[in-house]
């Protein structure tokens, strides 16, 4: 092969096969491949030169993967077994299955055969020949039961001769023989690190995911494999697999095949395995920084999730991260002193902190590690090598791991930054900031320039405060923009900036709402956020340049919720697919087979490294592993995620789910104006899936969890179903009766007009999907509402109006600020939608109760609350 040729050059010094004069030169591609194979097995390190084991296989004149079987097999002693397995593969297979005798041939060679390994299966062979060689009376009688076994003669003796050539030169380089028979498990060790290239894996995720023509094996590098029919493997189909030879025969096959252990891999890999570490963390109880492993080769993972000691691996985070755990928070367990004293300093400072609520005294833990930095040398990172340094260190100094007062005071607001920061730091990434001073140009005041995948993680409050050189003339800009009765209380306006800043938290809220809630503390007057809407200057608004990661610009402006609205959907998707490396991003899963799905990971993207939120992403027939850039939305995908995974693991339930829904031919009837049967059976098995299978459980983030789940949601399928059956016919039924009173002739023309719309929102098309299910449950009533009213119209048509104009004040407010939002509403806002519905009833059907008090008022003062959050 063009692999032994590279070594015997590299063996003998004759420089690279490339530049080397041969009279037909091999292919680009078949020197790469040489290479390659020399690296897998480890004859050449990454720079491309000889190994130990290079330089060994290449005493040895054979095939470098059989060289590299026989090295290993002295080391696990067994070299007897692997010569007759490496000879075997040097030559053509010596059984013969003619086709008009194929199930006989099969039958004979059963003899030979062993369930777990084809490679155990050429040991019988030989066994069984050299047993009949030693017992045989003629040669034509030898000839002759061999081809009653359908065994090649001329093949088996080629194969007893390559034996022995590989026998004579293995005793010629020293490789010791075994003096006893091999066990299969050291055999297969020794033979995988030859074959590493050879491996599968097996599982009902590849399975599913399979093309037609794909084998249900991943092979390495991505490759999809099948074992060869005529293997003793291939019913069984084992989970881990490796081959002597892949075939492409329209699809791939794997011939001469056998069952190992990922260990067996990870060990015969090791230099070719790639390591993923996630959720490095300060581990109190071992005093020290461990982290989970994730290990693969060639794309197939070995180890899913093993803990590991951290500190050999990145020495400095695991030192910031002793630093942080141990000693700035305190969670380390020992009996020295300092500890302790060190806690009671801080439990002080945070009571005069508490008290004294003014700028420039609170804890800061950032000042507290720096203390610690300086004085814990560059190489601790664990309990014991720290205690051992402390030990010598206090000798010199008792007191070094004493803070004092001025190691854990911060600093007065503003004294550690400049006025005019060069960047911001969003999610721990620094993003650069521009200054413009050209007023009326575009770009006057400051430009953060924010990557797309950070366009979601950027809090709407941290941007509004803008930079400290800024933040004054924003401050009076607003106070000037107050009524002049509002206003009056707070001149000197500059001493009410300073006044704010003192006690203010920069970045914790929207700057007009912080600056609301103070000015009602000192004043008692509350100030709508209407009345900071006049005209403000741009430049005292942060300007956003999103980018992507080339630097290019996507999009500018002032208005982040607009921003988002535009891009907000790409900046999801883009997230964690800059991953480096990350294990949270696959596509097709039908099962649990991702191991624990943790609230959220660290990981590198471009060299930095962020936080992401795993995700179950629902596909319809799968559901995809993503890292998306909220807690929030990955909360709401994971429970759609888990809600599919349990319909998949659950779905000859839900196929007998489908037969009973299809008979429900009344209620599709009743359905008919929302919409065909289909449509229903499909809608009441989403809204089945929903309440029976997840409801109001917590998400499961473990294999044991949805398990678990999946036994708690099994019964409440049937029970789920009659109650939604049973609501959405009433609802159907009062449905039509509504629009047959609002259909007849028209008279009350506004309350008529008023209800009709409002029929039109509370019971949409989807509304069996679209609506929770605890308001689902309502729906009657406020349906029973709309009748009630429209009785009454005739007698209280004067009432009616005065109720009708409250509701629509409130109504147009609430669908002006839905307009405002991008996918779903938030939780504040949804309430205030149903509470809306709940004064309805107050207004007009007073009969049928509401289950809380609920009046105009009520809704006018949690109107001017909610008005005061942000949308972003």
């Amino acid at each position: 092969s063009l692999a032994g040729v590279i070594l015997r050059m590299k063996t003998l010094g004759l420089g690279d096969v490339v530049g080397f004069p041969f009279i037909d030169p091999p292919s680009t591609r078949l020197v790469s491949d040489g290479y390659q194979l020399l690296a897998e097995l480890h004859a050449l390190d990454e720079q491309g030169r000889l190994t130990e084991i290079g330089k060994k296989l290449g005493k040895l004149p054979l095939d470098p993967r059989i060289a590299r079987m026989l090295l290993a097999a002295e080391q696990q002693r067994c070299v007897n077994e692997v010569l007759i397995i490496a000879s075997a593969l040097s030559v053509q297979d010596p059984r013969d299955r003619p086709m008009e005798r194929a199930q006989a041939a099969d039958e004979k060679h059963k003899l030979f055969a062993d369930e777990r390994s084809d490679f155990m299966g050429w040991l019988k062979l030989w066994r069984w020949y050299e047993e009949q060689v030693k017992h045989k009376k003629t040669n034509r009688q030898l000839q002759t039961l061999l081809q009653d076994h359908f065994l090649s003669p001329r093949r088996m003796r080629e194969w007893r001769d390559i034996h022995g050539q590989l026998h004579a030169q293995v005793a010629e380089l020293g490789l010791r023989e075994n003096e006893k028979d091999a066990g299969y498990d050291t055999i297969h060790q020794a033979l995988l690190t030859g074959l590493l290239g050879n491996i599968g894996f097996k599982s009902d995720d590849v399975k599913a995911r399979a093309k037609p023509g794909e084998g249900n094996y991943q092979g390495a590098r991505g490759i999809k494999l099948s074992i060869h029919p005529g293997s003793a493997l291939a019913k069984k189909g084992p989970k881990w697999v490796m081959a002597a030879e892949l075939t492409d025969t329209g699809r791939l096959l794997a011939r001469t095949v056998a069952e190992v252990r990922p260990e067996w891999i990870e060990a015969a890999g090791r230099h070719l395995l790639t390591r993923m570490f996630i959720e490095p963390h300060w581990e109190k109880e071992g005093a020290r920084v461990v982290a989970f492993e994730r290990v693969s080769l060639y794309g197939i993972t070995l180890v899913a999730r093993r803990k590991i000691h951290y500190g050999s691996i990145d020495p400095e985070l695991s030192r910031e991260l002793f630093i942080r755990g141990a000693l700035v928070a305190g969670e380390y367990d020992t009996q020295a002193k300092w500890l302790p004293h060190n806690r009671a300093l801080v439990q002080e400072i945070e009571e005069l902190e508490h008290k004294a609520r003014k700028s420039g005294v609170w804890l800061d833990e950032e000042r507290i590690f720096r203390v610690f930095d300086a004085r814990i040398p560059a190489d601790i990172h664990n309990g014991a090598a720290f205690e051992k340094w402390r030990q010598q260190a206090e000798v010199v100094n008792p007191k070094i791991l004493y803070l004092q007062r001025e190691d854990i005071l911060g600093e007065g607001l503003g004294a550690d930054h400049t006025l005019f920061p060069e960047t911001m730091l969003v999610d721990g990434v620094a993003c650069k900031l521009k200054y413009r001073f050209e007023p009326g140009h575009p770009l006057d005041g400051v430009t953060l320039q924010l990557p797309l995948y950070l366009l979601n993680r950027i809090e709407a409050a941290q941007a509004d405060w803008l930079v400290p050189g800024l933040i004054r003339e924003k401050l009076t800009a607003l106070l000037k923009l107050l009524p002049k009765d509002k206003r009056r209380p707070l001149i000197p306006l500059p001493d009410t900036v300073t006044a704010f800043l003192s006690v203010a938290k920069p970045g914790e809220q929207v700057l007009t709402q912080a600056l609301a809630a103070y000015i009602r503390k000192k004043t008692g007057t509350d100030i709508h956020p209407d009345e900071w809407s006049g005209e403000f200057l741009a430049h005292l608004k942060m300007n956003f340049s999103v980018i992507d990661d080339s630097g290019q610009e996507l999009a500018c402006g002032r208005d982040l919720a607009a921003l988002r609205q535009q891009l907000g959907g790409a900046a999801r998707i883009t997230y964690g697919g800059g991953a480096e490396d990350s294990e949270f991003e696959r596509t097709g899963l039908v099962e649990w087979s991702f191991g624990d799905l943790p609230e959220q990971v660290k990981f590198k993207r471009g060299g930095r490294e962020l936080v992401g939120y795993p995700a179950l992403v629902d596909n319809g027939e799968s559901v995809d592993l993503r890292l998306l850039d909220t807690a929030d939305a990955a909360t709401g995908e994971t429970r759609r995620g888990v809600v599919r995974l349990l319909r998949i693991a659950l779905a000859a339930q839900f196929k007998q789910l489908d037969k009973d829904l299809s008979r429900e031919t009344a209620l599709a009837l009743k359905f008919r104006n929302f919409g065909s049967a289909d449509v229903l059976r499909e809608a009441l098995t989403k809204a089945i899936a929903t309440r029976a299978l997840m409801g109001d459980d917590d998400t499961p983030r473990k294999l044991k969890e949805f398990d678990k789940q999946k036994e708690r949601a099994k019964p409440r399928v049937a029970v789920v179903k009659q109650a939604l059956l049973r609501d959405v016919a009433e609802i159907l039924d009062l449905h039509a009766q509504v629009t047959a009173r609002l259909n007849a002739k028209p008279q009350f023309t506004a309350a008529m007009r008023d209800e009709t719309s409002h029929l039109a929102a509370l019971v949409p098309a989807d509304f069996i999907t679209a609506t929770s299910w605890a308001h689902l449950r309502d729906l009657p009533r406020y349906l029973r509402g709309i009748l009630k009213r429209l009785e009454k119209l005739p007698a209280s048509e004067v009432r009616d109006s005065r109720g009708m104009a409250s509701v629509l004040t409130l109504q147009n407010k609430f669908l002006a600020r839905r307009s405002q939002v991008r996918g779903e509403l938030p939780l504040a806002l949804d309430d205030f939608r149903w509470q809306l519905e709940e004064l309805r009833i107050s207004l007009f059907a007073q009969e049928l109760k509401t289950p809380y008090p609920v009046s105009a008022k009520r809704l006018d003062k949690l109107w001017d609350e909610l008005a005061r959050q942000p949308l972003v």
